[in-house]
Formats: C-alpha cells, sequence, structure tokens
C-alpha cells in the first residue's frame, strides 16, 4: 500500500484523472478545430466522445403548411 495513505491516494486519483484529461483532448484535437475553424459548438460527451453542432441548423424555418393540398 501507498505509505502516505490518503494524502498520497488522492495524489494519484489526481494525476489519473489528468492523463485521462490530457489523452480525451490528443484523441479529439483534430476534429475539434475543425469544427472551431467553422464556427459549430464541441460539446464533451464522455472520453473521446464530442457532440458537434452548427449554429446555423437553429436558424432552420419550418415550413408553412399548404392550407389546401392540389388534388
Amino acid at each position: 500500500m501507498y505509505s502516505q495513505g490518503t494524502k498520497g491516494l488522492s495524489r494519484i486519483k489526481t494525476r489519473i484523472r489528468e492523463l485521462i484529461a490530457w489523452a480525451d483532448r490528443e484523441i479529439c484535437m483534430e476534429p475539434d478545430e475543425f469544427a472551431y475553424r467553422r464556427g459549430w459548438t464541441v460539446t464533451n460527451t464522455g472520453f473521446g466522445a464530442r457532440r458537434y453542432r452548427d449554429p446555423r441548423f437553429d436558424q432552420l424555418k419550418v415550413p408553412s403548411r399548404v392550407a389546401e393540398e392540389v388534388s
């Protein structure tokens, strides 16, 4: 077991979290840069997973319904 007890365990956990965050950034760096250059929003949804969205989709309008259908 680690000799410094809880303090040492906390340091180990912190270091592991830092390594995981670093690996996640490295894995997704290129797609994230691609999205940011185009003005898209990027949401981190988990390790190595992202959701990319073009904000222009929010500006699309639903076509109005035709009052009468032509038969």
